[in-house]
């Protein structure tokens, strides 16, 4: 069979479809780039969202051990090293999904209710997944100054001061001056030996 020569019906034919073909093909390509462009916009927009949201984090402030400034769990007070000179400080790191949390806590508020006026107890929600008030109400602590950490996982002050699991606990003395952190959970009659040892108060 010979080949299809130029100008004849089939050839123009099979010419015409090809144009037909590539003018459909150019047609659909803008679409596709409207498409994507549309789904990274929506994705950005999502991004911010979350931002804004605080996911896991806690906002704005300071997390330098020496100066920490968070803010409050609830509300728009401000949780401020500063503000706690002239008694010694105990600031406990918390999470509602934290089981050592949960084991730790009930010597802590024991330990606070007795020492209200000689030392002071601040509670930090760090890397929280859920319930922020969760520990606070559970174990009766929710007269403590109560911040939440900061940074995009919220753990800022947390990783300052060392920390990499939950919980951790840092000792201030009564000029703001960090003593000691412990790593991991300790129980309350550790709790006791560590204000007896460090403020020399006898609980």
């Amino acid at each position: 069979m010979s080949p299809l020569q130029p100008g004849t019906p089939a050839s123009r034919s099979t010419s015409r479809r090809e144009r037909q073909a590539a003018a459909a093909k150019a047609q659909r390509r803008p679409r596709r780039v409207w498409w994507a462009a549309g789904a990274v916009g929506l994705a950005a927009l999502i991004g911010l969202v979350a931002v804004a949201g605080g996911g896991s984090g806690g906002g704005s402030g300071v997390s330098d051990p020496a100066a920490f400034d968070l803010p409050a769990i609830q509300g728009e007070a401000r949780i401020r090293l500063v503000d706690f000179e002239g008694k010694p400080v105990v600031v406990n790191f918390f999470a509602s999904w934290c089981t050592a949390c949960d084991f730790e806590l009930p010597g802590f508020a024991k330990v606070s209710d007795e020492l209200r006026d000689q030392v002071t107890f601040v509670g930090v929600n760090a890397l929280e997944t859920g319930d922020r008030m969760l520990m606070p109400e559970r174990h009766g602590i929710t007269w403590w100054p109560l911040a939440r950490d900061i940074g995009s996982r919220g753990n800022d002050l947390h990783a300052a001061l060392g920390g990499r699991g939950m919980p951790i606990t840092a000792y201030y003395d009564d000029t703001g001056n960090l003593l000691h952190v412990d790593t991991g959970a300790i129980d309350e009659a550790a709790l006791r030996e560590r204000i007896t040892s460090l403020f020399e108060i006898e609980v």
